[in-house]
């Protein structure tokens, strides 16, 4: 059993400090997702979008990483095989907390993206509607992030991963936006042992073999320790 398919929501860094759109008197809560977290909102009101996003980039430049973020760093570390680590979080706390090749499927708060050429850059720390693309000069900047009702990114690759996975979990994840929410499904196709580790269960969690309530700062490192010392184990025995 040695890949590793891992997918983390906003439940992984709440702890951190960043709420999720669920929260009550977070920024979420403050507008309608319709508003500021679709490509007719921002059609319809792109000061509003980047203020909002203006915000958010500032919230989470804020936040650091906690010890599930650090847990799953030591998992890419110590473990004899693969590790994906699948993120449908757009702030950078896998990075700060050691992470390598972290797949971004909602895209990423750092980033900017013209919506006329495609051409992605570093997002400044405020984005405003007549900022102009580096490349093409048009005023289509928005933030690199995925809304809901685009397709989110690589794709292909997670579910060539997810074909191949011998073990996947999901971590801090609501279970009820798709096609993350489908991603067990995928995995058990595959054979996979499928664990979700959640404050409480999701809404697929009975499609999981286990499942690890509780913070995760807490079920996280636990985890990533029983894993890595049944991988000792098993080399023992031979």
């Amino acid at each position: 059993m040695n890949n590793i398919v891992i997918l983390t929501g906003a439940g992984i860094s709440a702890e951190s400090g960043l709420g999720t759109f669920r929260d009550a008197g977070g920024l979420w809560a403050q507008h309608r997702i319709e508003d500021v977290a679709t490509p007719e909102g921002f059609a319809r009101d792109p000061d509003l979008v980047h203020a909002f996003y203006n915000a958010r980039r500032a919230n989470a430049a804020g936040a650091r990483p906690n010890a599930a973020h650090h847990a799953l760093a030591r998992l890419q570390r110590e473990w004899r095989g693969s590790v994906t680590l699948i993120t449908q979080n757009v702030d950078d706390l896998h990075e700060q907390g050691g992470s390598g090749d972290v797949m971004h499927m909602h895209g990423t708060l750092a980033g900017a993206v013209c919506g006329q050429c495609q051409h992605r850059w570093p997002a400044p720390q405020e984005m405003a509607t007549d900022d102009t693309c580096p490349a093409c000069h048009a005023p289509a900047t928005r933030p690199d992030v995925v809304w809901f009702g685009e397709m989110p990114y690589d794709m292909d690759i997670i579910y060539d991963r997810l074909a191949m996975v011998d073990i996947f979990a999901a971590i801090g994840t609501s279970g009820q936006v798709y096609p993350a929410a489908g991603f067990v499904q995928e995995a058990r196709r595959a054979g996979a042992h499928t664990v979700e580790l959640n404050l409480e269960s999701s809404g697929v969690g009975g499609l999981f073999d286990e499942t690890r309530l509780g913070p995760a700062s807490q079920s996280v490192p636990l985890w990533v320790t029983d894993l890595l010392s049944s991988q000792s184990t098993k080399r023992a025995d031979f």
